[in-house]
């Protein structure tokens, strides 16, 4: 279980620097299971694996993996470095030993961590054991032979050039008492409750593998052997803490010549976070007079030895990481707008994305229909979830996201990031009761009031105060509140705004309905609702709902009244800019109308416009250029979704007899656990029982698929007619009316 959950965690490096993130309230996304790991996001993000940065070069990464050119390079910067050479065959290490003169060290060319090294060389019969061990650790088949440089390990951490940590590294060792023997030693060394498995603690425990045995015949013992008192038993050739090696903090000791050879020989690499490996007798005289040398430069160095020594002063080694990719003053998050309700959600974000597109963001939104990247649908699929939103966080273009959070992915995986600076809830509505465990309107409202919880103090949060359960969560959220109504006279909005409160509604002037905003004593003109092309003359009050909530978002974002009226008098519902949102299509005579109504209360808002757009009342006292509709017939296809409560199909079934005379029943291609059919049974019910209660519907049947139901509806209406089409798939729909009017349009043949 250790493994596993070490596997799944970060390393000590990676987890150092994102709780450094998090103090700075940096959000990171992990891009893998490894080490990947995002901090920012949108435009401002920057990319870490483990202690390499997004500013780490790769050629100098490349580099330092060369041991043989660093050194190279070092020699050429007149840095102290030992003599060396590289090595194909267990000859060419023999003879290169000898030309360097023993002692020597045998290191793979592209090791890490310490393995495969061969310290202490001093014949040829140890330099060929030592070529065998280090090339079964090389990945490019070449290994290095160096003079050694005799002293203590010293790891010297650099970043951004400067120096901020310095660690004496003490190899894997037990202490001789004279009473257990080795094996023993290190079952009580590896008892410590510092040490663990891997990076699971600040300590590793000690692995009694073939190389500690080597090393202790090397020292004439072996595991059964019981070392005198006080004596020193080496069980790994270098101090790396992998291997379980310990770490004394030397930082404020180093000498300052030392310390600027660090910084020169990260800047000769290239490096922009290195690990300079001194060998040196003693770090706080200058190495250049007592002999030591840089044997190593590497590139995403361990921070554990600085973070978690074993003893001294535990050093802020992330720190300087995080200033390098963040320096004070840059941003590391975005705007993020989040939309919620039972219905609307699809159509406010898009209203939402077109104002802040017009004022020049680079917005990236995710819907049901997809995500977009600035206008460009890069996925289609059901995005309204957490990943979806993180995707659009991990764009590079993005400085602005607009996301429609829906209730089931709440529940799955909450919201996929940490906070929303603009909440907008639209409604609640009962179409998702029983499902979740989730039966109650007041528990369905708790699981869309998260992302009003999810507001920070200097955010907002945009609440309908027409619907009592989304008013209700202004008292669970940390910032502002800006409330929007279609009511002439709310008694909560008025009450607000005497107390200084923001609020978008409507007002009467003589042109017509008026939007505006009202902040206390103001009022700000947003402009009339029938000049706003998606309320069709203002009719669509669903629209005109959605309209005010894009509004009071796009203003708590910072969007200017300009951009707000310019937005909303630019967007307009056609499939283009709202695919299956209230697209008018007119074909030989009839219009039909493509939307998504699935539910209930969606279908009633559809039916309400219907009724207010076809109504002869309406039409006999409309204002000049008021464009009104005729319907001989009403025919609907509709369905909704198999995971809906059977009295919820039943009201779907009820209001469209009550809006429609002739309706169809089609079924989506997910059933989400229904029988084929069953669905679009129970709704057939509703219908039935409102024909029963005198509604208007004359006839209703059941035509499972999707494009064949409306084919059936466009088949048997004629000019004159009004079809509602409620599609799950607006494109292939979309395109069975194209081809219909290019039929209609062409000449007839014989």
């Amino acid at each position: 279980m250790i493994r596993l959950a070490e596997e799944r965690a970060f390393g000590p490096s990676t987890q150092a620097i994102l709780d450094e993130a998090a103090s700075r309230d940096i959000p990171f996304i992990r891009l893998n299971e490894q080490s990947l790991v995002q901090l920012g996001q949108g435009k401002y993000q920057q990319r870490i694996r483990a202690t390499m940065t997004s500013m780490t070069s790769a050629l100098a990464v490349d580099i330092a993996q060369d041991k043989r050119l660093t050194n190279q390079l070092l020699a050429s910067a007149g840095l102290p470095v030992p003599r060396s050479e590289v090595v194909r065959s267990a000859d060419e290490a023999v003879s290169a030993a000898k030309r360097i003169g023993y002692p020597v060290v045998a290191k793979p060319i592209d090791g890490n961590h310490g393995r495969g090294v061969g310290l202490d060389i001093r014949s040829e019969d140890d330099a060929r054991a030592a070529f065998d061990r280090a090339m079964k650790q090389s990945r490019g088949g070449e290994v290095v032979v160096e003079k050694m440089v005799e002293g203590s390990d010293y790891r010297l951490l650099v970043v951004g050039g400067r120096m901020v940590a310095v660690a004496e590294r003490v190899p894997a060792h037990v202490v001789g008492d004279g009473e257990h023997t080795v094996r023993e030693l290190v079952q009580i060394t590896n008892a410590d409750p510092r040490r663990g498995l891997g990076h699971e603690k600040i300590l590793t425990r000690i692995k009694v593998d073939e190389e500690a045995e080597r090393l202790l015949r090397e020292q004439e013992l072996s595991l059964d052997d019981v070392p005198e008192a006080e004596a020193v038993v080496r069980l790994a050739a270098t101090g790396n803490m992998s291997t379980g090696g310990s770490a004394i903090d030397r930082t404020w000791e180093a000498h300052e010549d030392n310390v600027d050879i660090a910084e020169e020989a990260a800047r000769v690499v290239g490096l922009d976070v290195a690990g300079i490996d001194f060998l040196a007798p003693d770090i706080t005289k200058p190495v250049r007079e007592t002999g030591g040398a840089i044997i190593e430069v590497n590139a995403a160095p361990g921070f554990r030895m600085h973070t978690n020594p074993t003893e001294g002063e535990p050093q802020y080694a992330a720190r300087p990481v995080v200033d390098l990719l963040f320096p004070p003053g840059r941003p590391s998050r975005i705007p993020i707008v989040a939309v919620t309700g039972s219905n609307g959600k699809t159509t406010t974000v898009r209203m939402i994305s077109h104002i802040m597109k017009g004022k020049g963001h680079k917005v990236g939104l995710t819907s049901t229909d997809g995500i977009y990247i600035d206008e460009r649908l890069t996925q289609k699929v059901d995005a309204s979830g957490p990943r979806s939103a993180q995707k659009v966080l991990q764009n590079p273009r993005v400085d602005l996201a607009v996301f429609e959070v829906a209730r089931g992915g709440i529940l799955r995986e909450g919201l996929g990031y940490g906070r929303n600076d603009v909440a907008v809830v639209l409604n609640v509505t009962g179409d998702h009761l029983g499902l979740g465990e989730i039966d109650t309107m007041e528990q369905l409202a708790a699981v869309k009031q998260v992302i009003v919880e999810a507001v920070p103090r200097d955010g907002y949060a945009v609440l309908n105060a027409d619907d009592p359960l989304v008013a209700g969560m202004r008292r669970h959220c940390s910032g502002n509140i800006i409330f929007f109504s279609v009511e002439r006279e709310n008694k909560l909005v008025e009450r607000w705004v005497r107390r200084g409160g923001k609020a978008v509604v409507l007002e009467q002037d003589p042109q017509g309905e008026l939007m505006v905003i009202r902040d206390g004593r103001r009022t700000m003109p947003i402009g009339h609702t029938h000049l706003f092309p998606a309320t069709f003359d203002g009719r669509a009050r669903m629209n005109v709902q959605n309209a005010l909530a894009a509004a009071a978002a796009a203003h708590a974002a910072g969007a200017h009244l300009h951009d707000i009226r310019h937005g909303l008098r630019t967007f307009a519902t056609s499939y283009f800019q709202s695919p299956g949102r209230m697209n008018l299509f007119e074909l030989s005579g009839v219009k039909v109308l493509l939307d998504y109504a699935h539910n209930a209360a969606g279908l009633q808002a559809v039916g309400d416009f219907v009724e207010q757009m076809t109504s002869s009342n309406v039409r006999d006292h409309a204002p000049p250029g008021f464009a009104s509709w005729t319907a001989n017939l009403r025919v609907a296809v509709i369905a909704t979704a198999g995971d809906r409560r059977d009295d919820d199909m039943r009201e779907l079934g009820r209001v469209a007899a009550h809006y429609f005379d002739d309706v169809i029943i089609r079924e989506d291609v997910n059933t989400r656990g229904r029988e084929r059919g069953e669905v679009a049974a129970i709704v057939l019910e509703g219908v039935r029982s409102a024909q029963a209660g005198g509604a208007r519907a004359g006839s209703a049947e059941i035509v499972t698929d999707e494009m064949t139901a409306a084919r059936r509806a466009l088949d048997r209406s004629r000019s004159g007619d009004l079809v509602l089409l409620c599609v799950d798939h607006a494109s292939q729909v979309w395109e069975e009316l194209e081809a219909r009017r290019s039929n209609a349009k062409s000449p007839a043949t014989t």
